[in-house]
């Protein structure tokens, strides 16, 4: 089996910001029990969702190359892959949101490589490899549906966050890695399920961020696609999920035509889904995202968009009508009566840019303590800044080399040395650069010539504030380090031992030819040494069809009521 990744363009083309979150998949940390729980979970998914999950999902499989009897490898999924215009790649966990949703603009699978215990065989709150590769891979066979998915990845990517969003991110992340840990106390959970539903709890106005992760959760994690009289299932969430997949289409769960109102249903990651939302098809799902982006700051702009990114304390955009482009972390801004925008102001490392790309000579070495800016009309002059040809500057006496002063409409003055100008693609006026230049607002100053050189944007208006940078390329933007990590299990030689029986029985299976003899000697150890496993006895079942284990099978049902059914359930698809 190969551990190593098929090369893929899409993975060539990702950003060094992203590329953080890779890590390579160690297929031999797979043990025998985990390629059990992957067969289990796949054989029953197949045969029960074959009959409940959208058309493209069978279908899917096969296309993305994921086998029933083997947890995939990055290798084998990313040369399929290729062939349908994506790629995926391994991560450790929970990675942020917003980093999440890029990876989806660029056509990337993130796939969490670990996988659940036997224990939370039905669901665990972590992602793992059963619910990325057999849950969100399958669909994207489907080509509307990948277009969706690809595109609220390049949504979601611009969606402001908030400090309360990392906290929770954070939260839930240590919550999902205690919990398919080993060896960690019920207390240590209790804590950590605590500290998600305080902050779960706390009343805080809903970001940009979370109201998309909302859309997300009830589309791509647990959406239903058809009619409310007869859903079909095609999120990932419900498609790795044995337990929840069958619970869903029960009356027991409420079914809800989906629409924009999804984006304020909030979720609790650690329990079944209440109610589950159901689009009419996939196209459907693009109008919803379409309709939601229209309520973001990405194409709204104005004064709430720069007081979303004040309020994120992250690095954000901001871009004005010219299309100069303010990437840094906003900390302030002045507003006339009327709301609008005169004045704002970043703390830090700042970069400017014009369609996404740096100007020369502007980035985070010239402003490396911050960026302020006036922004609006002139008093007095009707004719905007921007809008202002060689010829009307002169006329104004803004002349290049010349000291000159001038007010806005918003009783900012600016007085200094002009020394040049930058302009747009299309003749706009949309930078000039001053020296010896002071800048006040009434008895405050915002800038005075002990600060350096003064580079004035023009532009009248926000028409754009977003997360991220403008050009990814401006920042070291390789710093958020989780502050936990997925806990990779030690085994005990009790463990160890199990593992090996279980991988005697997949060799036989494996072979085809099957020495019944040995598989008994095989359930011998297994009764005497490990009396509570059921898997591995369901498996010596399938290939002997033995009274003896058959019968040990049914007394682990009587004394292990949560494992009964999942007992039932493959002695089902054995028969």
């Amino acid at each position: 089996m190969h551990t190593n990744v098929e090369s893929n363009p899409l993975l060539d083309r990702l950003p060094p910001h992203l590329k953080q979150y890779i890590k390579a998949q160690d297929y031999e940390q797979y043990t025998p029990i985990n390629q059990a729980v992957w067969r289990y979970v796949m054989r029953k998914n197949v045969d029960y969702l074959s009959k409940v999950a959208h058309e493209s999902y069978i279908m899917g499989l096969e296309k993305t190359g994921i086998s029933i009897d083997n947890i995939p490898s990055m290798y084998g999924m990313n040369r399929i892959l290729k062939e349908i215009g994506w790629a995926a790649v391994a991560v450790d966990g929970f990675i942020p949101p917003n980093a999440f949703m890029e990876f989806q603009a660029y056509k990337v699978l993130v796939i969490a490589s670990d996988i659940r215990q036997l224990e939370n065989i039905e669901y665990t709150p972590a992602p793992d490899i059963i619910h990325e590769g057999a849950g969100h891979a399958p669909i994207i066979a489907s080509p509307d549906y990948a277009e969706y998915l690809r595109r609220f990845g390049e949504i979601g990517a611009k969606a402001i966050s908030s400090a309360h969003d990392m906290e929770m991110y954070e939260a839930v992340r240590t919550l999902s890695i205690l919990k398919e840990a080993d060896g960690i106390t019920q207390e240590a959970i209790d804590a950590a399920e605590r500290s998600v539903e305080q902050l779960q709890n706390k009343e805080v106005q809903p970001s940009e961020i979370a109201l998309i992760r909302n859309l997300h959760w009830w589309t791509v994690e647990y959406g239903m696609v058809g009619t409310v009289e007869n859903p079909k299932i095609y999120g990932a969430g419900l498609l790795s999920s044995i337990g929840e997949s069958t619970w869903c289409m029960t009356d027991e769960v409420k079914k809800i035509p989906y629409s924009i109102d999804a984006a304020y249903q909030e979720f609790d990651i650690t329990k079944p889904q209440p109610q589950l939302f159901v689009t009419p098809d996939f196209a459907y799902l693009m109008q919803v995202l379409e309709e939601f982006a229209g309520t973001m700051a990405v194409r709204k702009g104005g004064w709430r968009g720069l007081k979303k990114l004040i309020e994120s304390k992250q690095i954000g955009t901001l871009e004005l009508n010219t299309g100069l482009q303010v990437s840094g972390i906003f900390t302030e801004m002045i507003q006339n009566d009327d709301n609008e925008v005169v004045y704002f102001a970043t703390q830090g490392e700042t970069a400017l840019s014009y369609r996404e790309k740096e100007l020369i000579g502007h980035g985070v070495n010239r402003y490396k303590n911050g960026f302020s800016s006036p922004l609006g009309k002139l008093k007095g002059i009707n004719l905007s800044i921007e809008n202002m040809g060689p010829r009307d500057l002169k006329a104004y006496d803004f002349y290049d080399g010349k000291p000159i002063s001038f007010e806005y409409e918003s009783g900012i003055t600016v007085s200094g040395l002009n020394v040049t100008g930058m302009r747009n693609l299309g003749g706009q006026l949309m930078l000039i650069q001053f020296t010896d230049c002071t800048v006040t607002y009434g008895d405050k100053i915002l800038h005075d010539p002990t600060m350096g050189d003064f580079d004035l944007v023009i532009g009248s208006q926000i028409v754009s504030a977003f997360a991220g940078a403008a050009d990814f390329l401006s920042f070291d933007l390789i710093t958020h380090v989780a502050e936990t990590n997925t806990v990779k299990p030690t085994l005990s030689e009790k463990e160890d031992t199990l593992n090996r029986l279980y991988q005697q029985v997949r060799l036989q299976r494996e072979s085809n030819q099957i020495d019944k003899e040995a598989l008994l000697e095989v359930f011998t150890s297994l009764q005497k040494d490990y009396p509570q496993d059921w898997l591995c006895a369901l498996e010596i079942y399938e290939l002997t069809k033995d009274t003896a284990v058959l019968t040990h099978l049914k007394e682990v049902q009587k004394h292990k009521e949560k494992v009964a059914h999942l007992i039932t359930n493959g002695l089902e698809l054995i028969q």
